[in-house]
């Protein structure tokens, strides 16, 4: 993909190198940030704990925080849709129109 630029980026303390585009790369270090600090707690101090047992962890951690945050923005639309349909009508009702 061209515009892809390399960023190193060091999790649990190995480097990586991610092709990233330009606007997107404060983004990809603020998330590789965020995934060292989860996996360095799921760590902890058993520096013996499998990497691979660590990342899944950690991932399985993050995915679970995405769903609900989806399902929170989902509910939160499905609110803001009732609103509007009943400010809707009561807006007809003032106006003296009817909905199609």
């Amino acid at each position: 993909m061209s515009g892809n630029h390399p960023v190193e980026v060091r999790i649990l303390d190995r480097e990586y190198t991610v092709g990233v585009s330009e606007d997107e790369r404060d983004s990809l270090l603020a998330a590789a940030r965020l995934l060292d600090a989860r996996m360095r707690e799921i760590r902890g101090s058993n520096r013996m704990v499998s990497l691979d047992r660590v990342a899944v962890l950690a991932a399985l951690n993050l995915a679970h925080e995405l769903q609900q945050a989806r399902e929170e923005r989902d509910a939160r639309e499905r609110e803001l849709s009732r609103t509007l349909d009943t400010l809707h009508r009561r807006l007809d009702g003032l106006l003296g129109t009817s909905p199609d």
